[in-house]
């Protein structure tokens, strides 16, 4: 399972908050696509499969689907604001790869 770093937990507790449903859990995905073979996906997600890995960090609930879980293994989800913009970031210590954009991976 992944784990999610307290400067991503806030954030995502924050951003739940202005969605006005704190029930809703962070889903973390990989799909095939991108020029590197895979990316990711986020988005806050209420249905569950009985498949599903959840874990609870800093009070969010994070959820990855069976497929997403081994290419997600060990990977770190942080957030950082700063000089260079804000956004999240995905450590993953299973990529190979990256493409120039940086938004896919094998």
């Amino acid at each position: 399972m992944l784990t999610l770093t307290p400067p991503a937990a806030a954030k995502v507790k924050s951003l739940l908050e202005q969605e006005g449903d704190t029930s809703l859990a962070l889903r973390v995905a990989v799909k095939p696509g991108g020029c590197s073979g895979f990316s990711y996906e986020m988005f806050f997600d209420g249905d569950f499969a009985d498949a599903d890995q959840v874990a609870e960090f800093d009070g969010v609930k994070v959820v990855v689907d069976s497929d997403s879980a081994p290419h997600l293994e060990g990977a770190e989800v942080d957030y950082q604001d700063g000089l260079q913009g804000a956004g999240f970031a995905i450590n993953n210590p299973n990529v190979s790869r990256t493409c120039g954009c940086g938004s896919s991976f094998s």
